[in-house]
């Protein structure tokens, strides 16, 4: 008998994305969240009566979500005004020291000439070229497909295209295929800073990971009000279409029924019957019983280790000063492989920190400066131990301080009224994401095997089903609603 009702667990955007294809496909669905709102890691924080984006700021693979709307009758344009950013970053080593980044190859290569010289000018455009080529590789066998395996994407791929991913050194980590394009240590730092992008080192993350900066160069856009406003335009849709999103709705255990996952139990005691079930949960959560411990086992447990990094995020109301910036700014620490051995060796925030700055009422363009304090989002990069470690105060002002450290390196000083400012650390994002021990992008992406290692939509239970950044494909807004489109698939698949 085909599946009619379903519960999706979390309103992330993994969970709106199956919620709204399940809708769309006449089922009834039901979304339990325990939050207040919808979006998960996408969220805002209220400071001081201004609303800042504090999850994923930076939007790539329009198409994703393009397609996600067509499927249920509707148009993306007609849910959010987007604008495509020309120049999709800027990035600073000192305040003497700067390039952007454009949309526009050719501008971007004339950009590295004036930094670091035409040869490495010259291999942007081979780098560009073989970034490329490893996402049309990789883009159905592996970013569209349900679960990756070697043995699968070798099939998918077929000879060509592994061919292809063979000559950008899949084996090899990103630092050192970086070194094989680009002589400058800046442009390193620069591209091996899309590892970071899932929560990994450029030191041990696969060389496969240049495929980002593909994704980028295809588009980087700018929601009007907010990136927050893509997780409430796809729940409106889902609505109309059918779906219930039920907030302050916690889940505390998965029933089952003959070993099949048969609905939910909430934390009021209210049950819920389904005929199937998807978790837009991190699945660490499931493998540690927080949703019963009678489907603990229905993915395989992640060990402590494995867990990609977290952060400090400061969200404050004031004003910048000294620095020109742009939407979305990088300032880059001045001893990036002590940066990651203080993170992954030592287990502790980075004394001289990489720290990216999100200038929320700012454009790709010097003549969109607020005229008074602006909204901003600063994150550095932290060890996921959120869980077996308490930041002390001093540990928190010892990270604020080296993050207004590399910032004013860079001669950027921030004014503003200590009210209008919060700090949130590893330990709070362990409580906002149960499971985690703050670690923001599931598993790590440090070796090559890691990309085959996150779970696929379907588990060892019947009838339960997995989404969201931890499980297959990976973490990243696009990637999230991959893999609840997929969950949405494989239950309406199960005839």
């Amino acid at each position: 008998m085909r599946t009619r009702k379903v519960v999706v667990v979390g309103a992330g955007i993994g969970g709106i994305a199956a919620a709204l294809d399940l809708a769309a496909d006449g089922c009834e669905v039901i979304v339990c969240e325990r939050a207040a709102a919808p979006g998960g890691k996408l969220r805002q924080v209220d400071v001081g009566g201004a609303f800042i984006d504090a999850g994923p700021t930076v939007l790539t693979m329009r198409w994703v979500f393009e397609e996600l709307a067509a499927a249920a009758g509707a148009h993306l344009d007609d849910l959010l005004a987007m604008r495509r950013l020309e120049t999709f970053a800027r990035h600073a080593w000192s305040d003497q020291r700067t390039l952007d980044l454009h949309a526009d190859v050719e501008e971007s290569v004339d950009a590295i000439g004036r930094f670091a010289g035409s040869a490495d000018a010259n291999r942007y455009r081979q780098f560009c070229a073989d970034a490329e080529r490893t996402y049309r590789t990789l883009e159905r066998p592996f970013l569209r497909a349900a679960r990756a395996t070697p043995l699968g994407l070798a099939a998918q791929a077929g000879i060509a295209g592994l061919a292809d991913l063979w000559r950008i050194k899949p084996f090899v980590s990103m630092w050192s295929a970086l070194g094989t394009y680009f002589r400058d240590p800046g442009l390193r730092q620069l591209f091996g800073r899309y590892a970071t992008y899932c929560g990994s080192s450029p030191f041990l993350a696969p060389a496969t990971l240049m495929l980002v900066a593909h994704v980028e160069r295809e588009g980087v856009w700018q929601i009007a009000g907010g990136i927050a406003l893509l997780a409430r335009a796809l729940e409106k849709l889902a609505i109309a279409r059918g779906a219930v999103f039920r907030y302050c709705a916690e889940v505390a255990e998965i029933n089952l029924r003959a070993g099949e996952a048969r609905g939910v139990r909430l934390a009021s005691g209210e049950s819920i019957d389904a005929d199937a079930v998807i978790v837009n949960a991190d699945v660490a959560a499931l493998a540690a019983g927080l949703l019963g411990a009678n489907v603990s086992s229905a993915v395989a447990a992640m060990p402590i280790r494995n867990r990609s990094l977290s952060a400090f995020t400061w969200m404050l109301v004031a004003e910048p000063r000294g620095f020109p910036l742009l939407h979305h700014t990088v300032f880059f620490s001045d001893a990036y492989a002590a940066e990651f051995a203080d993170l992954l060796r030592d287990s502790r925030v980075p004394r001289s920190p990489t720290v990216y700055v999100c200038a929320q009422d700012r454009g790709d363009a010097l003549d969109q400066v607020p005229h008074s304090a602006e909204r901003l989002l600063c994150i550095v990069n932290a060890p996921a131990i959120g869980d077996t470690h308490t930041f002390s105060a001093e540990e928190k002002s010892s990270a604020e301080r080296g993050m207004l450290a590399t910032l004013d390196r860079c001669g950027l000083q921030l004014r503003g009224n200590p009210n209008t400012r919060c700090m949130v650390t590893p330990s709070e994002f362990a409580r906002l994401f149960p499971g985690t021990g703050g670690a923001l992008y599931g598993m790590a992406s440090h070796g090559w095997r890691a990309s085959f290692a996150r779970p696929g939509v379907r588990t060892r239970v019947p009838r339960l089903y997995v989404a969201g950044g931890s499980a297959h494909p990976g973490p990243g807004l696009p990637m999230a609603a991959l893999s609840g489109r997929a969950a949405a698939a494989a239950v309406l698949a199960r005839a």
